[in-house]
């Protein structure tokens, strides 16, 4: 399991057990799985760990001692941590271990790390980290955060976000922090951040972090494909990382499933479903097979599902700026293949996103659970 260790300067969570046992009761409140508790020790433990954008060296890890814990054979490149089980071709599946944050960038200087001037060349505009800037630039306001040496992860102390606005001349999110004023540039910081599990619901910084946690639980179900754990997906990047391995390894594939969450505007919205299924994305389309086959699933076992193409380009009739159907890794790997490589996504949908309080209820992430878990061999 991953340590538990007190970090210098940060409370040590000395209920963390009871507050284990407690996410088991509330889960079986819900009439929920006790295996949905296993899942939740796993997030709990993982949201802890720092994993900014373009600094996830320590995050991988922490990945890796999980799954080799659990024998599963486990290989580390640049930019992506891969893992195999005994049927590693009979499916694929993503997931992006970067979270969003902080980088020092000069004298007490802060810009949000996805966007600094390094990583928008692979920024076309039409993502939906990039269109939403405007939207999350004042929630950060009071938000705690810590530093982090940007190779071993080392605690370096912790700060407040005390005011954030958008540079129109640097086209970022630049930051005021008391209290991390001597920080070298190019230092990670992280929000400070814990899993809350409340009236059915979990809050936290859940992407990507809840993705990661969903596929060491499925290795611990049995799981016996192969998982691509891929870093600086809000950068851009992901995609790369993840057409380098297979070109790697003279792989092609049909069968990728992208594991993501999806932003909606309230609970009401997000609740309208259990999971969220698309056939494309701004970048073209996916695999119609497989999102098929995943849709049959879902009706199989009585998931709830929507489109979430479909529900942009519903509520796009209804506004003046068109919203972009983003640009996801998948998309990007159907493209740069022609459609060697190709597949779908899965999913989660939240609100809040993109801040250290998104949010997403129980009954989805079971509902995810039991998809993936009818590809684990019986």
């Amino acid at each position: 399991m991953i340590s538990r260790g007190h970090l210098p300067g940060i409370e040590n969570d000395a209920n963390f057990d009871g507050a284990a046992e407690r996410d088991r009761a509330r889960a079986a409140a819900h009439g929920l799985s006790v295996d949905l508790a296993n899942f939740l020790d796993i997030l709990r433990h993982l949201i802890r760990e720092p994993a900014v954008v373009g600094t996830e060296d320590s995050f991988f890890r922490v990945v890796r001692r999980e799954l080799e814990e659990i024998e599963v054979d486990v290989r580390h490149y640049n930019g992506v941590l891969v893992a195999r089980g005994n049927d590693p071709d009979s499916l694929f599946l993503s997931a992006h271990v970067d979270r969003h944050g902080l980088v020092c960038t000069g004298p007490n200087e802060f810009q949000y790390a996805a966007f600094t001037a390094t990583n928008q060349g692979e920024l076309t505009g039409d993502s939906v980290s990039e269109q939403m800037i405007e939207t999350i630039k004042d929630r950060f306001h009071g938000q705690r955060v810590q530093a982090h040496l940007p190779y071993v992860g080392s605690y370096l102390g912790q700060g407040t976000i005390t005011k954030s606005f958008v540079c129109p001349n640097r086209r970022n999110l630049i930051f005021e922090v008391v209290g991390l004023a001597d920080l070298q540039p190019g230092t990670p910081v992280s929000f400070l951040d814990r899993l809350t599990v409340e009236g059915g619901y979990i809050s936290a910084q859940l992407d990507n972090v809840v993705s990661v946690a969903v596929l060491i639980y499925l290795f611990r179900k049995g799981f016996q494909g192969t998982a691509l754990f891929t870093a600086e997906e809000e950068a851009g990047r992901s995609w790369r990382y993840a057409l380098e391995w297979f070109q790697r390894e003279r792989k092609t594939t049909q069968r990728l499933m992208v594991l993501d969450t999806s932003p909606y505007p309230n609970t009401d919205a997000a609740g309208a479903q259990d999971v969220v299924l698309r056939r494309k994305d701004a970048g073209g389309e996916f695999s119609t097979f497989m999102t098929e086959e995943l849709a049959g699933r879902c009706r199989e076992l009585q998931v709830s599902y929507t489109y979430k193409d479909e529900y942009v380009e519903r509520v796009n009739l209804t506004r003046t700026k068109p919203l972009s159907l983003g640009r996801t890794e998948l998309g990007r790997l159907i493209a740069a293949t022609n459609g060697q490589i190709t597949g779908t996504t899965l999913q989660i949908p939240t609100t809040g996103y993109h801040t250290a309080n998104e949010t997403a209820s129980l009954t989805s992430i079971a509902s995810v659970l039991r998809l993936l878990e009818s590809y684990v061999p019986n």
